[in-house]
């Protein structure tokens, strides 16, 4: 984030704002946040995106449990932001309620789906806010906006409140502009007991994923982790996707053949069923998009869920619980805004990031991205991932590794 002050107005950030208060002080006393559109707020009515959702259903009742137990934790919300349509989107470019502006690069999209979130706490608009991550959600507008952010173990976080999408590989997660708050904002999330830090075994830098990346970038990342695992003592050895799942499978498999074709079918099952039903005002690119939802092959489902499962393992095999896997967390630092106009645009960004994504995304594994590096002034983030249930190991090791020197002391 820049020096610059932006106002809720500058940022396009937010569908509505408004002040709850928090229930009693806590971990988080005297922090704001923020809730990405998709995320129930009581007495307030979801967008999700889009004009005909926010337009044909009914106010909230109940606030989500994990904005409860921020509010239980001290923190106070502050407004509800802007998120793609139907969260079905990693650029943050929404036709009906703005592109919410990225202070790290302004002509440049912010990321999504978590689009509004991401920009919210790199104005410094609020102390940090929540998203929710399928496929790269929190991850892409992290990098893209040069913030904290992280998705954690798949389904530790409570989705109670969540609207529906795709329930096998979502999460919720959260941004901030330093590890020391977005680490006190997950523990409470993720209901964190203390646990000794024993210190960082393996770094793998996976090289599919570097494979992927711009050159630029993938210079960029490399110089950052090996200059600091050289200055910690740690070990840092390179891996391809193979050595992890076997000669039949690399990073395009696990994306292609296993985690999108269980996204789409979630995703035609959950808000498809509602789109079709009503024929829902949709923007032209989400309807393009949308068509491979309605062609899907169905009958896939069964291979796809298989796959997930058998790489799930292999991940879970490979790493020790004090090991890291390091990637890039896109292979491109943000695009320019309405830039990508054509199929074969589109096309490239989602294949390459989501390459990037679909490691934890079948791993169900934590994964923050850290404002480490640029590439010719615009931000990029480096991403490390941790094994299944080692969030917390995960937290601390980033801390030690990229935190400045007066918040490395561990929690």
């Amino acid at each position: 984030m820049g020096s610059k002050a932006y106002s809720v107005k500058d940022s396009h950030a937010f569908v509505e704002t408004f002040t709850l208060p928090s229930y009693r002080t806590g971990p988080l006393d005297g922090m704001t946040f923020a809730v990405k559109d998709n995320i129930e707020i009581a007495g307030t009515r979801t967008s999700y995106g889009s004009k005909s959702w926010q337009d044909t259903h009914p106010d909230a009742v109940h606030n989500a449990l994990c904005v409860e137990q921020l509010l239980g934790a001290g923190a106070s919300c502050i407004g509800k932001t802007v998120a793609d349509e139907f969260t079905y989107s990693l650029t943050g470019e929404n036709p009906f309620f703005g592109t919410p502006l990225n202070p790290g690069a302004p002509d440049h999209v912010p990321g999504g789906s978590s689009s509004g979130s991401a920009s919210a706490v790199a104005c410094g608009i609020c102390d940090f806010a929540i998203g929710t991550d399928s496929a790269g959600s929190i991850r892409v507008p992290a990098s893209f906006c040069g913030i904290w952010g992280m998705r954690p173990t798949l389904h530790r976080i409570s989705e109670a409140g969540i609207l529906p999408f795709m329930p096998s590989v979502s999460t919720v997660g959260a941004f901030a502009n330093t590890i020391d708050v977005l680490g006190k904002v997950m523990r409470v999330l993720l209901r964190s007991r203390p646990k000794p830090f024993g210190g960082i075994n393996n770094i793998f830098l996976l090289e599919d994923a570097f494979s992927v990346a711009d050159p630029a970038v993938r210079a960029a990342i490399e110089n950052s982790i090996c200059n600091l695992s050289c200055a910690h003592g740690v070990t840092v050895s390179k891996v391809s996707a193979n050595d992890i799942f076997g000669s039949d499978y690399d990073l395009i498999a696990a994306n292609e053949r296993a985690l999108r074709i269980l996204q789409t079918a979630e995703f035609a099952s959950t808000v498809g069923s509602w789109i079709d039903t009503v024929e829902a005002d949709v923007s032209p690119g989400f309807a393009l998009a949308y068509q491979n939802v309605q062609h899907q092959d169905r009958s896939t489902v069964n291979e796809a869920l298989d796959l997930c499962e058998y790489l799930f393992a292999r991940i879970l095999d490979f790493m020790g619980p004090d090991d890291l896997i390091c990637t890039p967390t896109t292979p491109s630092p943000a695009p320019l805004k309405a830039s990508m106009t054509s199929a074969v645009q589109f096309q490239n960004f989602y294949d390459r990031t989501m390459a990037l994504t679909s490691f934890a995304g079948v791993g169900r594994a934590p994964e923050i991205s850290i404002p480490a590096a640029s590439v010719d002034g615009l931000p990029v983030g480096v991403s490390l991932i941790a094994r299944h249930y080692e969030d917390e190991f995960l937290l601390e090791a980033a801390k030690v590794l990229f935190a400045p020197d007066c918040e490395r002391q561990p929690d």
